[in-house]
């Protein structure tokens, strides 16, 4: 048992430092070397948990589908209300690549090399069909304007893909906390797209 707390262990150390470096440098930049002296590990002791780079790569990717499940499982309850729950779960999942290394890096990779993505299943187009689908039930139950299904959610994914790349200025010193509310892009954003008087930003 001891000996399998080290495996796991250790394997989870791979996926963050790897995860620092796939942020930063991209995936075609990053080696495996690299990672295993970022950890202070032989290639051949890193080669015991992942056997490739693609291999690393595809179980950070698989980790954010985690990520993104969970979400909706939190958000998307059987009695919420399907506009709340869209917000809820794109907030909520910004709001994890803020603090999430692991997360902003599987997204970049799925971002830059879609055929990684693919195995075994794409996340970000997971993602846009479930995105698609609460947009829909939110036009049906919670009076959402008549936008494009498609596009709505294909508008959400890019500027959560945006923000791996980019910050806000002028928002600093406000709240981030996981809300509409207490973000102000996003607040911005869903108030456009709900059609309702904007309230004064920060």
């Amino acid at each position: 048992m001891a000996k399998q707390e080290r495996a796991r262990r250790t394997r989870e150390k791979v996926l963050t430092a790897a995860a620092e470096i796939f942020a930063a440098q991209g995936y075609e930049s990053t080696t495996l070397n690299t990672v295993a002296d970022r950890i202070g590990m032989t290639k051949g002791a890193l080669y015991g948990h992942f056997p490739s780079k693609a291999s690393l790569a595809r179980a950070l990717i698989q980790e954010s589908r985690t990520t993104w499940t969970s979400l909706r499982a939190e958000y998307d309850t059987p009695d919420a209300d399907a506009a709340r729950a869209l917000e809820g779960i794109v907030v909520g999942f910004a709001d994890r690549l803020r603090s999430d290394i692991r997360l902003r890096a599987a997204l970049r990779l799925a971002v830059d090399c879609p055929e990684l993505a693919q195995s075994p299943h794409n996340v970000l187009a997971e993602m846009h069909v479930a995105l698609t689908d609460l947009v829909r039930r939110a036009q049906r139950d919670s009076g959402f304007p008549d936008h494009c299904p498609p596009l709505v959610a294909e508008l959400l994914l890019i500027v959560i893909r945006g923000q791996l790349n980019t910050r806000t200025e002028g928002t600093e010193g406000t709240n981030d906390s996981c809300t509409p509310d207490g973000d102000p892009l996003w607040r911005l954003l869903f108030t456009a797209l709900s059609g309702t008087p904007s309230p004064a930003l920060p």
